[in-house]
């Protein structure tokens, strides 16, 4: 007699292609609440993101105004330019490692964010996971199109001059950018794919022409750099008090990926494909536009004798020529929408596919995100560039360093690498509805900084004047959250584990049900 779906030896180590034992299980799951095709492994036939494709992901999505503008917000705290910049990539070079244990499972086993972290939480638990992260996505799809929205206005303002006295111009020109971007979400995620391909050389190039042009505004290198400390804000606060919460909240940056970056390796030929790729395109992209943010803007003090931190308010400054103006601000809502499909819509829109995978497909999941982005008001959240570092970035970087937590130690230690793939889909499977031990790790993590969120959230620029305990431990935020949830689900799990339970996944040990090469 056959094994069932669930325990074939086919699995074992192969890329496993849909005509074969990937085909029947995806059949045995059909009915399964669980499951949807958007939510179903993705087979070596469907593979096709090489090491390039990752690393312009990463480039495209690096490139955008709030990374251009992410070390202005040290620098307003107090930071030079060059502690800014150091801070900015010692943080993306820490986040690649939730990254790159995660984005592992996404290639060796196929599945997206919502699927993996049910081994963790719970079939059930995994939704509250998922959605957690999903908000936070919404909120970052909201800031994104309101940057657009308003490089759009600018660009609708220079070629009709009645544009600015329209009654809500601003939320005109945002409104019509999402429904640009929700055409895209109609269109799925092949043409995503196209699109960050096509977007990342594009958005290089008007990187490097504003770069260029701020080295022939003839004022030297070093210069300019010099003209950077007009930037920096007289402040009382020591060097350590602002780079522990920066440095937590660029780790924060990127959190919400760390955690669904399943949802694209899952598509990616090899593990060497996406470990090389994002190890050079995120420092490197966020690194390099950072500096390129620095630079610039030093160097429109020098020309101009003002401060322009916005390359939207910038580039009217450097040319009125209508077609360059169009360029460059094509350019800019090109890498808007960039970020905005890559990091901001695949995956919330995977979470709201998860609650209900059988009424929820990509496509709808993506719609749901666009207008829960709007729901969230981004025009408030971008109101001060500290607070915006300070309180959004490391705050909800804490929330989501807890759950990154939990799952690596599950994956990586609690089950050595190895998840039973069908059982991810049933829900009488060996994984429970609810993990509680997740959840409360999660609790025991969170909470003590929630005081000091707290006091961010109520001070100017997001920094405490006086910090006690819990503010300090605040400023920790993404690393506390991330090594307590994750030991203290190691030892909730070690202690309370039951002996059947534990029987019960051991009888899948042997067999590891994969959908690619390690």
């Amino acid at each position: 007699m056959p094994p069932p779906p669930s325990v074939s030896t086919e699995w074992s180590g192969i890329a496993a292609p849909d005509m074969g034992e990937l085909g029947a299980l995806k059949a045995s799951l059909g009915n399964s609440k669980l499951y949807n095709a958007d939510m179903a492994p993705v087979g070596a036939s469907e593979r096709s993101w090489n090491t390039w494709n990752i690393t312009a992901l990463w480039i495209s999505m690096s490139a955008v105004l709030t990374t251009y503008t992410l070390a202005s917000g040290l620098m307003m705290a107090g930071m030079l330019w060059w502690q800014a910049l150091l801070t900015v990539t010692l943080g993306n070079v820490l986040v690649l490692i939730p990254m790159l244990l995660n984005a592992y499972v996404g290639v060796r086993y196929g599945i997206p964010f919502p699927v993996f972290v049910r081994a963790s939480f719970g079939t059930n638990g995994a939704k509250v996971a998922a959605m957690a992260r999903g908000l936070v996505a919404c909120g970052w799809f909201g800031i994104q199109t309101w940057l657009g929205g308003f490089a759009l206005s600018a660009l609708m303002g220079h070629f009709w001059s009645y544009w600015p006295k329209v009654q809500g111009h601003a939320f005109i020109a945002f409104g019509l950018f999402w429904l640009l971007q929700m055409l895209i979400v109609l269109r799925g995620m092949r043409a995503i794919k196209r699109f960050e391909t096509v977007a990342a050389p594009l958005l290089i190039i008007l990187l490097l022409l504003l770069f260029f042009w701020a080295i022939r505004t003839g004022q030297g290198f070093f210069e300019v750099l010099h003209h950077s400390n007009i930037l920096v804000q007289p402040s009382a606060h020591r060097f350590w008090d602002i780079f522990w919460p920066g440095l937590a909240a660029n780790v924060g940056y990127w959190a919400t990926l760390s955690l669904n970056i399943p949802d694209f390796t899952r598509y990616a030929k090899s593990q060497k494909a996406q470990i090389i790729g994002q190890s050079i395109g995120l420092p490197l992209g966020m690194m390099g536009t950072s500096f390129i943010g620095i630079f610039v803007t030093a160097a429109a003090i020098g020309v101009f004798h003002q401060v322009l931190w916005n390359p939207i308010t910038l580039i009217p400054h450097i040319t009125q020529n209508g077609a360059l103006l169009l360029l460059a601000m094509g350019a800019i809502l090109l890498a808007q929408t960039s970020i905005n499909m890559g990091a901001n819509v695949v995956s919330p829109a995977n979470d709201f596919s998860n609650l209900a995978p059988q009424r929820i497909s990509f496509r709808t999941g993506g719609i749901i995100t666009g207008v829960v982005g709007i729901l969230m008001c981004p025009w408030l959240l971008m109101e001060n560039a500290s607070a915006y570092i300070f309180t959004w970035l490391a705050g909800y970087g804490s929330l989501l360093g807890a759950i990154a937590g939990v799952m690596i130690a599950d994956y990586w230690i609690w089950r050595k690498r190895d998840i039973n793939l069908g059982d991810l889909y049933r829900e009488n499977g060996i994984y429970p509805r609810w993990n509680t031990r997740a959840f409360v790790a999660i609790a025991l993590a969170v909470l003590p900084i929630l005081p000091g969120f707290y006091a961010a959230a109520h001070s100017a620029g997001g920094i405490v004047d006086y910090p006690g305990f819990f503010d300090r431990l605040y400023t920790y935020g993404w690393f506390w959250t991330f090594m307590v949830a994750g030991t203290s689900y190691l030892l909730l799990q070690w202690i309370f584990k039951s002996n059947s339970v534990n029987s019960q996944e051991d009888q899948y040990s042997e067999i590891h049900h994969r959908v690619s090469h390690e």
